[in-house]
C-alpha cells in the first residue's frame, strides 16, 4: 500500500529539487529519481539569474521575423532547424499564435507573478541551506549599443515599473563608472535592481546536500520506464531496477518532460531549446554586474574572479551537439560590448551546452495532469528555470497537499493547448 504522504519526483533538476525542498518543509516524505548523477543538467551551466526583469515571454512580437532573418546565419542567437516533425510543427503553430502582441502581454502578467514570487522566496531558502552559492543582490544591466535597442528597453522599463520593479536608465558614462575595471562600448543601459544572481551549479549542490542530509531519498542513474495505475491514480513508479509505491507523483523531468508524460498517455507540447555557455575560471580584471546584451542576445555573469558567458536558443532536436559557430557568435558579441575584457575564444572541449524545456507560450506547466488525481506536472520553464524554481516548488507543494496556492495557476494548466 502506497503511503499517502510519500511523493516521488521524477527529475532532479532545479525544479525537482525545489519541489522536494518545499514538500520536505511541510513534513512530506520525498524520493527524487533522476536518470543522471545530477551533476550536469540544464541548471548547472546557465547564467544563474533570479530575474523579475524577464517578464516578457520568449513567444513575443518580432521573434518569428527574427528567426526567419537568422535562418541561414550560423552564428545567430535564435535558430529553428527546419525539419518535418509533427510535434515541432504543432509547437511552432502555437508559438506563432502566442507571439502576437495581445497574447504576449497577457502572458507577461502571469510570468511576472511567478518571477516575483520566486524572487521573494530565495532569501528564505538561503537561510536554510547556507550561502555557499555566491548570491549577489546587485541587479542586472540591459546593455544597449543602438538607439532602437534602448528605446525597446525603455518600453519594457515602463511595464516593469507598473509591475512594481525598481528600474533605472543609465547613461553611457554611468555604465562605465559602475564597470570601473573594464572598458565598455554601449550607448546606455536599463538597470533592473531587483534581479539577483547566483552560481547555479553551487546552488544545485547546496540544495541537494541539504535535502540528502534531511531525509530526502535520491535514486540516481535510473530512468523511469513505466507507471502502475489504479483508476485515476498512479500507485507506483517503475524504473529499470525497481518498483516504488507512492501516494503522489511529480513529473519535473526538464526537456524529457514530454517523453515521461507519454508513459501516462498525456501529450505535452515542449521543445528542447539548446543554450551554450563557457566559464572563465580566472579573469584578472572582471566586470562587476551581470548583464544581458540586448542586440547581441547573449548574457554575462561574474562571480568574483570567475566569468560565464552564454546564450542562444537553438531548436535542433534532442541532442548535445556543439556548434562552435554559435559559441563564436556569443564571444564576438561579448567583446563588442566589453572591448576591455581580456578573455579568449574558448576551445570546444570547454564549451557547455544544455537543453531548456520550452513551452509554446513561454509559460511553465504547473498543475495536475489531466485524468489523474495524484500526478502533478512541473516544467517548461525555458531559460527561466532558476528564476522560477522557488515559486514553482512552493506552488507544487501546495497542489500536492490540496492547499490554496500562493497565486493563480490557471494560466499554467497542463491542458491549455
Amino acid at each position: 500500500m502506497a503511503q499517502s504522504n510519500h511523493t516521488i519526483i521524477v527529475g532532479g533538476g532545479i525544479i525537482g529539487l525545489c519541489c522536494a525542498y518545499y514538500l520536505h518543509k511541510n513534513k512530506q516524505a520525498v524520493t527524487v529519481i533522476d536518470r543522471t548523477e545530477i551533476t550536469d543538467n540544464c541548471s548547472f551551466g546557465n547564467m544563474g539569474y533570479f530575474s523579475p526583469s524577464h517578464f516578457m515571454p520568449l513567444a513575443r512580437p518580432g521573434i518569428i521575423t527574427e528567426g526567419l532573418l537568422h535562418l541561414f546565419n550560423s552564428k545567430s542567437p535564435f535558430y529553428i532547424k527546419p525539419r518535418l516533425n509533427k510535434e515541432l510543427l504543432q509547437w511552432a503553430w502555437h508559438f506563432k499564435r502566442n507571439a502576437r502582441s495581445k497574447r504576449a502581454l497577457q502572458n507577461a502578467v502571469h510570468l511576472n507573478d511567478i518571477l516575483q514570487l520566486s524572487r521573494s522566496l530565495i532569501n528564505e531558502v538561503r537561510k536554510d541551506i547556507g550561502d555557499d552559492f555566491k548570491m549577489e543582490e546587485k541587479g542586472c544591466f540591459m546593455l544597449c549599443r543602438t538607439s532602437s535597442g534602448l528605446q525597446h528597453e525603455e518600453k519594457l522599463m515602463s511595464m516593469a515599473e507598473q509591475f512594481g520593479l525598481q528600474v533605472e536608465k543609465l547613461s553611457r558614462q554611468k555604465v562605465q563608472k559602475m564597470e570601473e575595471h573594464v572598458e565598455t562600448n554601449v550607448i546606455g543601459a536599463i538597470w533592473f535592481k531587483d534581479d539577483c544572481h547566483i552560481h547555479p551549479g553551487m546552488f544545485m549542490h547546496s540544495l541537494k546536500k541539504y535535502l540528502s542530509e534531511n531525509g530526502v531519498q535520491f535514486i540516481l542513474n535510473e530512468e523511469v520506464s513505466a507507471f502502475e495505475k489504479n483508476e485515476n491514480k498512479v500507485t507506483a513508479v517503475i524504473t529499470q531496477n525497481q518498483k516504488l509505491e507512492t501516494g503522489h507523483v511529480i513529473i519535473a523531468a526538464g526537456s524529457w518532460l514530454a517523453q515521461v508524460a507519454k508513459l501516462l498517455h498525456t501529450h505535452i507540447l515542449l521543445q528542447p531549446g539548446k543554450g551554450y555557455s563557457h566559464t572563465y575560471e580566472e579573469v584578472e580584471k572582471n566586470i562587476l554586474y551581470p548583464a544581458i546584451l540586448v542586440e547581441g542576445r547573449c548574457a554575462i555573469t561574474p562571480w568574483q574572479h570567475r566569468l560565464r558567458i552564454g546564450g542562444t536558443m537553438e531548436f535542433s532536436g534532442m541532442n548535445h551537439e556543439i556548434l562552435m559557430r554559435r559559441m563564436q557568435g556569443i564571444y564576438q558579441n561579448i567583446k563588442m560590448y566589453y572591448p576591455g575584457l581580456q578573455i579568449t575564444m574558448p576551445e570546444q572541449e570547454n564549451v557547455w551546452c544544455g537543453l531548456r524545456p520550452v513551452s509554446p507560450d513561454g509559460l511553465p506547466y504547473i498543475g495536475k495532469m489531466p485524468g489523474f488525481d495524484n500526478v502533478v506536472i512541473a516544467g517548461g520553464h525555458a531559460m527561466l528555470g532558476i528564476s522560477q524554481c522557488t515559486g514553482t516548488g512552493l506552488l507544487v507543494s501546495q497542489i500536492i497537499q490540496n492547499k490554496p496556492t500562493e497565486m493563480n495557476i490557471h494560466p499554467f494548466r497542463v491542458n491549455r493547448f
